[in-house]
């Protein structure tokens, strides 16, 4: 396993104190069940709704971070766990934090230029878009971040199971193009074991036609991995796209 690290610490978002154990298995999508290595077994929460697949082995070193709130039924968070060609995020709230920072402190060359950047914009009567980057009332860029952790041999693909909800999205991009204004699709690979990306087309065909279609319809696509390790996670390089 590759760790990388940081010696640079711009643009780093920090673990909160992490605890390690060993995953015993994921269950109900959003539980965990974990050793830690003081041989106390605990249930964690897991924020991640995705299949998982490539990073939910059991046996496996994971780390958590653990919250004294009195309200939280579950004291323990999954943040990471040990693969072995790299660590892998498995928090899909740190995506949209980090490339929010990192677009704030004009880190992402191609969203670099922006005076405002915000999250969480409505676009729409019921939908909702990551980030909207702006000069001005009619100089828009909107941002859709997705999560991406099933890497094997090299090769980056997402979804890791079926979904509408992200083609929904996809759509959504494309009216924006169409009404002038740029949009960009963005997919935060959360490991650094990736060379390349492609749409996971074995996976949800109907996903990978309709990201090829909004890019042929001017969709932009940028694909970061990170640089993680058990101080923090950054972006690190920029993967080329097989679309």
């Amino acid at each position: 396993m590759r760790e990388k690290k940081h010696t640079d610490q711009k643009g780093l978002l920090k673990w909160p104190t992490l605890v390690r154990g060993i995953l015993i298995k994921r269950y109900k999508r959003f539980l965990a069940d974990i050793k830690l290595d003081d041989g106390q077994i605990v249930t964690a929460h897991c924020p991640n709704t995705g299949s998982m697949a490539g990073c939910s082995d059991s046996g496996q070193p994971v780390y958590l971070s653990l919250h004294d709130n009195p309200k939280r039924k579950l004291k323990y968070t999954w943040e990471i766990i040990e693969m072995p060609t790299s660590l892998v995020g498995v928090n899909t709230l740190v995506p949209n934090r980090l490339v929010f920072q990192s677009a704030q402190a004009g880190l992402i060359h191609e969203l670099a230029g922006y005076k405002t950047v915000e999250r969480e914009v409505k676009i729409g009567s019921n939908s909702r878009i990551d980030l909207r980057l702006s000069n001005g009332r009619k100089d828009h860029c909107y941002v859709e971040i997705k999560n991406c952790t099933l890497v094997h041999d090299g090769l980056a693909q997402f979804p890791d199971a079926v979904t509408t909800r992200g083609l929904k999205h996809l759509n959504e991009l494309e009216r924006l193009v169409k009404s002038g204004c740029r949009s960009v699709m963005f997919y935060f690979i959360q490991r650094m074991d990736a060379r390349v990306f492609e749409p996971a087309d074995q996976i949800d065909p109907d996903y990978g036609k309709g990201l090829r279609r909004a890019v042929k319809r001017g969709v932009e696509v940028l694909i970061y991995d990170v640089a993680i390790d058990l101080v923090g996670i950054k972006l690190n390089r920029k993967i080329p796209g097989a679309l």
